[in-house]
Formats: C-alpha cells, structure tokens, sequence
C-alpha cells in the first residue's frame, strides 16, 4: 500500500498542479505513476467538468468548451499541449532523429507545432460545444471520459517494450516501467467505470482514443527511436481527442 501512495504522489506531483509531496523518485515509482494516471485524470476531469456544466448552463454549449479546455490546461501546466506540439515539430521537420529530438526540445514553437495545436484545440472544443448543447451532465461526462482516456494512454506510452529516445528527462524516468498486463487492467478499469454511467459510449471512447494514441506512439518509436516526455503528453492529448470526436459523431 505504501510503494502504491509513493506511486499516487508521483502521478499527481508530475501530472498536475496539484501541491504533492514526492517522497520517491525512482523508476519503479514513475511506473506505478503510470498505473495511476488514470486517477489523476479522473480528479482534473471531474473539475474541468463542473466548470465547464456551470459555464454551459449560464452560457451555452461553447462557453462550456472552453471553460473546460482552460481548466484542464491550467490544471496541467498546459504540460500535454506543449509536448504535442513539440511533437509536431519533431515529426513536420523531416530530419534525423537526433535532429528532431533537438527541436523538439527548444523551448520555441514552431509552423507544424501552432497549426496542430490550432487544429486540435478546435477540434476538442467544437466536440466539447455540442455535448454540453445537448445537456451539462452530457459535457461534463465528455470532459471526464477525455480526461481520463487522455491518462491511460501515458500507461501505453511506458510499456517495458518501449526504449525511451534519450538518457535524460521524464522520458527516460518513465520509458519502459509499465507492464502490458498493467496497461491493460488500467485501461479495462477505466473503461468499466465509466460504465456505470449507463452510458454505453464513453467505455468505447476509451478504447478508440487509446489505440490512435498507440498509433501515434508507433510511428514516434519508428522516427525518434523511442519516447520522451514530449510523446506521452501528444499521446494525452491524441486520446482526449479521438475520445470527443467518438463522442460527437455517435
């Protein structure tokens, strides 16, 4: 019990904004963070979720988006945003992996990384606007079921057959420390959970936003030879969006 609260104060120090004292910071740890992600999303999803059912109640639908949208981001430091558009760069650039790995660290944004970032904030907030317009519960259960899809996807981002792409960074701590029996049960519990909402979508959701975020991961393995913190966070954001977009569409 005490090697899983090590793990909790991990993912919630590392994930969030959230004032947690980490005790252990060591691989083992980052993998049961990894497991507990999902928590971590469930926790943030759940506030964004208020904030945004309030702002659509008084406000409409996309008042409710984006009142959302910003919650979550300020509750993460913007930490998966940024790395999805590091991402972009990375992969828009075209050049070696050690190259593109050297971009993706440069604290600037770039052409690929802004048009991505403008792309996916507008899709999620456009998916987000008409789930909150049909009711608030029914945004505020797309907001949850994004946020924790979005926090399954680090537990498949760090499988142990998963190299990490360089020897520094969260990347490195975290590459390679979840089992997949692990990320399995982690995503299958979530899925479950959100089922008892009756809903039988968001379950589904969060199937369909884990694997095109595993998809992501594959081609960023093939082009930087591995992960880093950068790839986990476009991995988040990759999930949540497949996630709304399911949601929208169905």
């Amino acid at each position: 019990m005490r090697t899983g609260i090590h793990g909790l104060r991990f993912a919630f120090g590392t994930l969030s904004v959230l004032r947690v004292r980490v005790e252990r910071w060591d691989r083992p740890t980052a993998g049961r963070a990894m497991l507990c992600a999902p928590l971590v999303g469930l926790v943030l999803g759940a506030a964004a979720a208020g904030a945004g059912a309030l702002a659509a109640w008084r406000g409409g639908g996309l008042l409710g988006a984006v009142a959302a949208l910003s919650v979550l981001a300020g509750l993460t430091r913007g930490l998966h945003l940024d790395g999805l558009a590091d991402v972009a760069d990375g992969l828009g650039s075209g050049k070696p992996a050690e190259d593109a790995l050297r971009i993706m660290k440069q604290s600037d944004i770039g052409p690929f990384g802004v048009l991505t970032l403008v792309l996916v904030l507008l899709a999620q907030t456009a998916a987000l606007a008409g789930q909150f317009d049909v009711s608030p519960w029914r945004g505020a259960l797309a907001v949850l079921t994004a946020a924790v899809t979005a926090r399954c996807a680090l537990a498949w981002g760090c499988l142990r057959s998963v190299p990490a792409a360089r020897p520094g960074g969260l990347g490195a701590m975290v590459a390679g420390t979840v089992p997949l029996a692990g990320a399995l049960a982690v995503t299958a519990v979530s899925a479950l959970a959100l089922a008892a909402t009756s809903d039988p979508l968001p379950p589904v959701a969060v199937v369909v936003g884990t694997c095109c975020a595993g998809l992501l991961l594959r081609r960023c393995v093939r082009r930087f030879d591995g992960i880093t913190g950068d790839v986990l966070g476009a991995m988040a954001e990759t999930a949540a969006t497949a996630a709304l977009v399911l949601l929208a569409i169905a």
